[in-house]
């Protein structure tokens, strides 16, 4: 019997504590939930670590509601939560509680189990903050198949990221995903400021030996670039609730048409309009529109 591979959402599981209540985030259950709505949510799990606290119990029935599978340790830090403010545009903000339980993922038999069954990961920065979920990250990484799909979604928070932390994911991963503005701070943390955006992405793409490189502009619009190809899609004209959640539903999407064979241009025009739709949604987590999940048949 074939063992099932799952596409996982690596990294930190917290709850997004926004104006109006909390609602469960964190940028791998995200992935993992909106990658699940494609390909069906057996085929897709979020690994991060809980605390043995009520928050804890929380997160477990949040994502059972949500039908997501989880593989979530407790550990005996407490259970991530991030303040969110929200701007009049609905951009949010972020203070991230430090030395939680998904800053202490333990490597375990049972995480190394998914890993060497892994057929797409997305992985973040922000998890590496802490020397133990970064080596779990690092472990997750080196033990997953030659053909694993390797997403860095780079998503810079505050001062949690260094230029060793951002060279080391670089080189374990084979699709980068980045926006402007953080695009702007690596070109200045590699020594290479003077590139307009494209040949900063060309040059990336060469230099790590990426099969590709998503760059998100917001409202100028998108890109994917891989070797000798680039695609460019607007972004669509759309009422904003908030963005939360908007850049994993791309990421999540993205991967999911990849997986399942279709061309760049199409997964592309799939993950902006994804996207587009989580925007007019409030929280990070809506159900997707019939009509997208017709167009990955």
């Amino acid at each position: 019997m074939n063992q099932k591979r799952y596409v996982v959402g690596l990294g930190e599981v917290l709850w997004d504590v926004l104006p109006e209540g909390k609602k469960l985030g964190g940028a791998p259950a995200n992935f993992a939930y909106h990658a699940g709505q494609f390909l069906g949510s057996d085929n897709t799990i979020a690994v991060s670590a809980l605390g043995n606290d009520k928050l804890g119990d929380e997160t477990i029935e949040a994502l059972k509601e949500h039908g997501l599978n989880d593989l979530l340790p407790r550990v005996p830090y407490p259970t991530g939560t991030v303040q969110v403010q929200l701007d009049e545009q609905g951009i949010p903000t972020y203070d991230i509680k430090e030395n939680v339980a998904w800053d202490n993922i333990p490597f375990d038999e049972d995480i190394a189990a998914i890993a060497r069954n892994c057929r797409a990961v997305c992985f973040g920065s922000l998890a590496q903050r802490n020397v133990v979920s970064r080596e779990t990250i690092h472990k997750f990484l080196d033990a997953t198949p030659a053909d694993c799909v390797k997403i860095f979604d780079i998503n810079l928070r505050q001062q949690f990221y260094t230029k060793e932390i951002i060279k080391e994911s670089l080189l374990r991963c084979n699709i980068l995903k980045i926006n402007d503005e953080e695009l702007v701070l690596i070109g200045r943390m590699f020594g290479y400021p003077g590139l307009d955006i494209e040949n900063k992405c060309w040059l990336i793409l060469g230099k790590y030996n990426l099969d590709m490189l998503v760059l998100t502009c917001g409202t100028n619009g998108s890109y994917v670039f891989t070797p000798g190809q680039m695609s460019f899609q607007a972004t669509p004209k759309v009422e904003v609730a908030d963005t939360v959640g908007a850049g994993d539903s791309f990421t999540g999407s993205f991967c999911a048409a990849i997986l399942s064979g279709k061309p760049v241009t199409e997964a592309h025009q799939l993950a902006v309009e994804v996207s587009a739709f989580v925007c007019t949604q409030n929280g990070a987590m809506p159900e997707m529109k019939p009509e997208l999940l017709a167009k990955m048949k």
